[in-house]
């Protein structure tokens, strides 16, 4: 079976049958491509500035205020107003992002003490530490989705390579195989997350690789149970004997028979992979301490009840995200059933 006529016009079609799949997708890729973009749209420097006959681009450059004429070398604190009249100067000019402020920076001009309500310079209002919450969201956003990515994709790689292994060649390497990952699979993973937290800083790849540690498992059953079914067909029995290479029989043969299941899995993969990051900054082993964090606006929300803005904020994006994956894992399945007609 090819997985071209697997993964063909067909499922396409059922795809797009389903109207809550498809939109659900389009949804999420618009918000996936934005927010790959963050720094053009929430960010606290200018994304064009004029001085003295000079463009400059300050979302890519570090300047000081010796770069624009002062005498200081500092960085430039491009809201502050000395930078406009002086610096700039009434001959200058500087375009922000729509959202001036990046996921660190603090309004020092609010209305009410941190955490701040909604208004019109701050959105979705700010946090306790007086950052705006639609940066933070949309950096948080980020981070959480190329984090489920990179985790999903790694982990069916190592999970499509092991239980391809096991399913081929079966006898004791799958039977102690299953056994040792019966085992590794029991094993706790807080308490090493824990324990791994008080020798180093956890950051972006570590978390990564701690969590791989164990994600890629679930990978190994669906394909290992196909490939057990479909190493016994007749064309399979027919490339041995002319000598194929067991690896071309397993990933060029094989392969496609699984792909369906394994292609299935990969949507609510990611969506476990979001959730434990999540999880983890809310538990405050996760991402270092300032990092945009979803998890860390739900520890937000928790310890300041009295600003409501905050719960319904972390409540609406994550289980928006949440729903959305969700949505489109279903639809995927749906379209890539044999059984349907399409």
């Amino acid at each position: 079976m090819k997985l071209n006529r697997i993964l063909g016009k067909g499922s396409w079609r059922r795809f797009r049958s389903s109207r809550r799949a498809y939109v659900s997708l389009w949804i999420f890729g618009v918000l996936f491509v934005l927010s790959l973009f963050a720094d053009f749209i929430a960010n606290e420097r200018p994304l064009a500035a004029f001085d003295e006959g000079r463009l400059l681009f300050p979302v890519f450059q570090r300047l000081t205020e010796k770069d624009l004429g002062g005498e200081l070398e500092v960085p430039v604190d491009w809201r502050d107003a000395y930078t406009a009249e002086v610096l700039i100067g009434e001959e200058g000019w500087m375009i922000f992002p729509p959202i001036p402020f990046s996921f660190s920076t603090i309004n020092y001009d609010l209305p009410s003490p941190a955490p701040s309500p909604p208004t019109g310079v701050n959105w979705l209002g700010t946090d306790d530490k007086g950052r705006d919450l639609l940066a933070r969201v949309i950096y948080g956003f980020r981070i959480s989705v190329l984090f489920g990515v990179i985790l999903t994709l790694v982990s069916l790689v190592i999970g499509v390579f092991v239980g391809a292994l096991f399913g081929y060649y079966g006898g004791t390497l799958d039977l102690w195989g299953m056994r040792f990952l019966e085992v590794w699979s029991s094993m706790p993973q807080l308490f090493i997350i824990i324990i791994v937290s008080s020798v180093i800083v956890p950051d972006f790849g570590w978390l990564l690789v701690i969590l791989l540690l164990f994600s890629w498992i679930g990978f190994v059953g669906v394909v290992r149970a196909e490939f057990l079914r479909a190493r016994n067909f007749e064309f399979v029995s027919a490339a041995e004997a002319m000598g194929v290479h067991p690896l071309k029989v397993m990933f060029r043969h094989i392969l496609p028979n699984a792909a369906v299941a394994t292609i299935t899995n990969a949507p609510f993969a990611l969506v476990g992979g979001i959730t434990a990051l999540t999880s983890l900054d809310f538990l405050g082993f996760g991402l270092p301490p300032g990092s945009p964090s979803l998890g860390e606006l739900v520890a937000q929300s928790k310890a300041n009840l009295q600003a409501p803005w905050l719960g319904i904020t972390s409540f609406v994006t994550i289980g928006s995200l949440l729903v959305l994956l969700l949505f489109v894992g279903e639809g995927v399945r749906d379209a890539l059933d044999t059984r349907r007609k399409g």
